[in-house]
């Protein structure tokens, strides 16, 4: 453990003091602790001010999740950050398999399975899991979606910074409404950051009901179809075969959803794909905006 690299953390929060501190509660219990925790909070109440935890809080700038990630990331002083969400827990091993991975130097960031929260209960759903245990490479080639989560990623802080940080017109609280994660991916990718999907480094999300699940399709159509102008704009060349694959890959599984009967997912790729086309129009309409 001695030999391993020092990990932060940084987790955003907004006026969810009891998931927050379950959160933290599972940091705790790991078997090597993080160097440092930073807490970006944007809460309006005061609950999350009133938590005892060994972490150093700062009031982050309102604009969303992206601001509050850069933020957090920017309060680190240690060179490896991990990045979690407050409505997640961490495995015991989660800070342990990420240093052992950015124990090899060239490694950039990684990814890592997020799986659901404890046992499914009638009206819950699992969002945003990636459960499978195959270690992998991500290169250039790798598709966003297929890069990992932004609930449970790393870092090496030069190349964050190198790529200017999370884009602030991205993500939850912000006009791009999603996308933070898929962006930010891809943008360390086309830098040359090379990146890991470490089967190791498990958290767990909590479940949501039907009607939270389906609030969150057209934000992340929204944020793909955004990120993939956006991106466009930049000159990634790949950015139009991107969007292809994506909608491609949609359609096929609102087809098989009608074919089979399965209305509820039917009305999700209908949303998500509806939020898609939305976002293109964002990512074409949006200013040229410096990122932190």
């Amino acid at each position: 453990m001695a030999d391993l690299p020092a990990v932060a953390v940084a987790i955003s929060t907004r006026d969810r003091p009891d998931a927050l501190a379950r959160c933290l509660e599972s940091l705790a219990r790991g078997r090597q602790q993080p160097a440092e925790i930073v807490i970006a909070d944007q809460s309006e109440g005061l609950a999350t001010e009133a938590l005892d935890a060994p972490a150093h809080r700062i009031r982050a700038r309102p604009g969303g999740l992206a601001a509050a990630q850069n933020d957090a990331v920017r309060a680190t002083s240690a060179s490896i950050v991990a990045v979690l969400d407050d409505d997640c827990v961490a495995d015991p091993g989660w800070i342990e398999a990420i240093a052992r991975a950015f124990a090899a130097p060239q490694l950039g960031f990684l990814s890592g399975p997020v799986k659901p929260l404890g046992e499914a209960e009638p009206g819950t759903h699992a969002v945003a899991t990636r459960t499978s245990m195959e270690r992998r490479a991500l290169d250039g080639r790798t598709l966003p979606w297929d890069a990992g989560s932004g609930n449970n990623f790393a870092f090496r802080r030069d190349w964050f910074d190198r790529i200017g940080g999370a884009d602030e017109r991205l993500g939850p609280g912000a006009p791009g409404k999603g996308g933070l994660d898929m962006d930010l991916f891809r943008r360390l990718l086309r830098a040359g950051a090379p990146g890991l999907y470490e089967p190791d480094a498990v958290v767990f999300h909590e479940r949501v009901s039907t009607e939270g699940r389906l609030a969150r399709r057209v934000p992340y159509g929204y944020g793909m179809g955004a990120c993939c102008v956006l991106w466009l704009r930049e000159g990634d060349r790949q950015a139009l075969p991107v969007l292809g694959r994506w909608i491609a890959m949609r359609s096929n599984r609102l087809a098989r959803s009608l074919v089979r009967g399965r209305w509820l997912a039917v009305r999700e790729e209908a949303l998500v794909l509806g939020g898609t086309a939305r976002g293109i129009g964002f990512g074409i309409r949006a200013p040229k905006a410096p990122r932190a």
